[in-house]
Formats: C-alpha cells, structure tokens, sequence
C-alpha cells in the first residue's frame, strides 16, 4: 500500500508543480523540468514525456529522465500499441503494478527492468498532445494521490508540448519557404523583375509562392501560385509544386502543356490539395508572353500612356482536380517595349467584407508602367492600407524597350 499524503505533502506537490519561475522556461526546458520535479515527488526512477506525431498517428519519444535513451534511440510507438499507445487511445490513466514484456513494446524499458507503471494522457481540450508515464524499478502500486499528481504535470506539460511542436513546425515552414522563395531574381536581359512576398498570419509561412527561371531555349519562365492552407503541410506541398513544375517546363514548349502534366501530378500524389498556378513564357525577344491559368486570377497588363486592365486570358481548374474535360488553354499576349505584366495572389485584392470586383478596379487604378520594383511597393503599400488577412505575392515583369 502506497504511504497516505498528508494535507502539508499535497500543498508542497501542488506549489512543486505550478511554480510561477516554470513560466519562464521555454518549452523544452520546462518539459525536463517537470519531469525532474516529477521523479522527486513520486520518488521515481524514470519519466517520460512522448508526444504525439498526429500526421503519423504515432508517440514520438520527446523528454525524458532515466530513459533518455528513447531520445536517442528515436523511439515511437503507434497509438494503441504498448503501455503508452494504451494510454493515448484510452485516453484515461493506465497502472501496472508488474510489468510483463506483454505490456510494453518498447525495449529500453524491459532492459532497464522497469517492474511498476503509471501514465496518463496529456490533452489540452478535446485535443490529444502526448503521453506522461513514469515508472520505478521495484513493485510499486500506484494510488489516487499519484495520478492526481501526475494529471496536474500532464496539464503543466501540455501547454508546452503545444508550443514546442508549433515553433518546430513552424521553424521547418520558414527554413523551407525561404529555400523556395527566390532571395534574389535573375537579372535576365531585356526584362525588369521585382516581388514581394508578405505572410497573412501568425504562422508566418503560408502557401504562396513565386518563382522565374530562364529556359534552355531562351524563354523565360515567369510562375505564381497559391496552395491551400498554411504552415508546414501547404510549404511541404508547395515546395514539390515548384520543383515539379520547373522539371514539366524544360519539356513543354506550351504552358497549357507543363500545368496539364503539372494536375495529373498534384491529383494523383497530393490528393486533397487544392492549388491554383499561372504559368507564363516570355519569349526570347521580350515581345510576347504565352498565359495559362490553373484557377488563378488574371494577370495586370498595362501598357504606356494606357490605363491597366485585366489580361485576357481564360481560366482553366485550378490544379488538383479530376481529368478536365476540355484541354488546358494558353493565350499569347503582346508586351510592348515598358510595358508591365504583374501577376499576384488573390491576398491583394480580396476582402472578407467586400467581393473580389472591388479589390481588382482598386488594382487596375494603383498599377501603372513604371518600374517593376515601384510598380511593386505601390500595389503593396495600397494592400497595407486595407490591412490584409491573407498572403499575398506579386511578381512584376517589365519590358525594358
């Protein structure tokens, strides 16, 4: 029988647990923390914290002490599988007074001779962060005392295994968003180019996306285009948009051509991902650009001494869907010497209060045939003034005579 709490040893757990210094850890200094703590006020011999991969459906060994080779052996464990998949699937704490092979799957835990278990689910409202267990090395029964002890860790844990998995998530978007954004654009002769990329949300990263590259032939490839979502998942799909895009261009002299192999790719191997793209082909003279639109909104032309407007060009689905039934189009379309074509998410023109219309007069009355990095900044410094809630990215292209 586990020795009774008195009322003084509840009050110091309790202080032990919601300390106000532990708020001033970041989130992986706070995990070790407490499961330091932990080991102390249950007088355990291991603690571990795994949090759940939800892509995978997996526990993914996370902090540890006593069992730090689960860090670093990598260990993970399916939901419902073992002690702790137990846990996570239940959802409800889980005690094991002798701990057989037929309990655990984790073999570090069998070598270290673990004979007692005790764990219990970290959630933060109806949402499933992770598991919490601990174990001692002689038989040990676990009371209701150490499970309440252990559910108030859990609550402590929970908060922060939701900011770690956030700042890793969204530390792996950024890196891998600026490794696909262009840094610098090609100086390319006979063209001005200039872009601008600003996130719409707290994450920072989004789906938008642009991209320029010169052909082997001597067209240049001029791409924008929005994947839907935000954060890891949509930069993960967006950065093989780009690269399977980039690889369709150097065999398709048609852009029609290159985003009809580019949906059969999106469809079969990014199922439930919906993107629109505009893919254009300047030509080796400067003269002429070939447009085709994968759901996307119509590039600005504007020309000098005359006013902008909408390029021509038909919109076909947007990248992701079933077999279209008519082929994808591409229109040709002359850019005469000065002359700006800008193509932009629809973060700079939509609005939630307000149809699209208005937000695209508004463009067409901002552009004008200036240089494409001014041409930039004032449709943006426009967009600032409505106070977006959206990415937005614009690419300018110039004719520079």
């Amino acid at each position: 029988m586990p020795p009774r709490i008195n009322d003084d040893e509840r009050l110091r757990r309790l202080e032990a647990v919601t300390d106000a210094t532990l708020s001033r850890l970041d989130a992986s200094d706070l995990l070790d923390e407490l499961l330091d703590r932990v080991r102390d006020l249950l007088d355990v011999d291991t603690a571990a914290i795994l949090l759940l991969d939800e892509h995978a459906q997996q526990l993914v060994a996370t902090a540890a002490k006593g069992l730090e080779e689960e860090i670093r052996a990598g260990f993970r464990v399916a939901v419902g599988r073992g002690f702790a998949g137990r846990v996570a699937a239940t959802r409800r704490p889980v005690r094991i007074a002798d701990v057989t092979p037929a309990d655990v799957v984790n073999p570090i835990l069998v070598e270290k001779g673990i004979r007692s278990l005790l764990g219990v689910p970290i959630v933060a409202g109806r949402e499933l962060i992770g598991v919490l267990h601990v174990g001692t090395l002689s038989h040990r029964d676990f009371g209701d005392d150490d499970v309440t002890l252990l559910e108030l860790v859990a609550d402590r844990a929970a908060a922060a295994g939701r900011i770690r998995s956030a700042k890793l998530d969204q530390s792996a978007a950024l890196a891998l968003q600026r490794s696909l954004l262009p840094a610098r654009l090609p100086r390319v002769p006979g063209v001005e180019l200039a872009a601008r990329y600003v996130p719409g949300h707290a994450t920072g990263v989004g789906g938008d996306w642009c991209d320029v590259f010169s052909l082997p032939s001597g067209w240049l490839g001029v791409v924008i285009g929005d994947v839907s979502g935000h954060g890891l998942a949509s930069a993960v799909v967006m950065g093989r948009i780009r690269s399977a895009l980039r690889a369709y261009a150097l065999i398709c002299e048609d852009p029609a051509e290159a985003l009809t192999l580019l949906n059969r790719k999106v469809h079969t191997f990014e199922a439930g991902s919906l993107t629109t793209a505009l893919y254009a082909m300047v030509s080796p003279e400067r003269d002429r650009v070939l447009v085709s639109s994968a759901g996307h909104l119509n590039p600005v032309l504007v020309e000098p001494g005359r006013p902008a407007q909408l390029a021509d060009v038909p919109v076909d689905p947007p990248l992701g869907i079933a077999r279209s039934p008519r082929p994808r189009r591409t229109t040709e379309l002359t850019l005469a010497p000065g002359a700006v074509l800008l193509c932009y998410t629809d973060g700079l023109v939509e609005r939630r209060d307000e149809i699209i219309d208005n937000g695209l007069e508004r463009l067409l009355t901002t552009v004008r045939a200036d240089a494409a990095d001014l041409v930039c900044a004032n449709v943006m410094a426009d967009a600032a003034a409505e106070m977006p809630t959206d990415d937005i990215a614009v690419l300018a292209v110039r004719r520079t005579g």
